[in-house]
């Protein structure tokens, strides 16, 4: 996953502590909303996308994780440190890595499955 941070700290401009717990955010938002076998298999083709994915949902979201969705998901991104406008650069700048990864299909199935995602990308 450290090619995802380094491309999220140079290309976006967020600090790394920040730009790591929202590649967590958004892979544990994944996991816990999107189809599981195709997300599964989506985090497979990225390495240690399943630990950061686990990791995220582990420590939940306390107050704003219990909104859940994809409202719940950017206030928890906002409230790491991120800018609405910055949240929609690193969803998208996640999202682009993945489709890297394991291909438009695949991907693509998972955005078409989560209501309001392909808004943010």
């Amino acid at each position: 996953m450290d090619e995802l941070v380094e491309r999220l700290v140079a290309d976006i401009g967020i600090d790394r502590q920040v730009a790591e717990k929202a590649v967590g955010i958004i892979l544990g938002f994944l996991v816990k909303e999107g189809p599981a076998d195709k997300v599964k298999a989506v985090l497979a083709a990225m390495p240690g996308a399943e630990a950061v994915a686990a990791q995220a949902n582990a420590q939940g979201g306390g107050l704003f994780g219990a909104m859940g969705g994809i409202m719940g998901t950017g206030t928890q991104l906002m409230a790491a440190g991120l800018s609405m406008g910055e949240v929609q650069s690193v969803t998208r700048a996640i999202i682009a890595y993945a489709r890297e990864k394991a291909g438009e299909d695949k991907v693509g199935a998972i955005v078409g499955a989560i209501p309001g995602l392909s808004q943010f990308v």
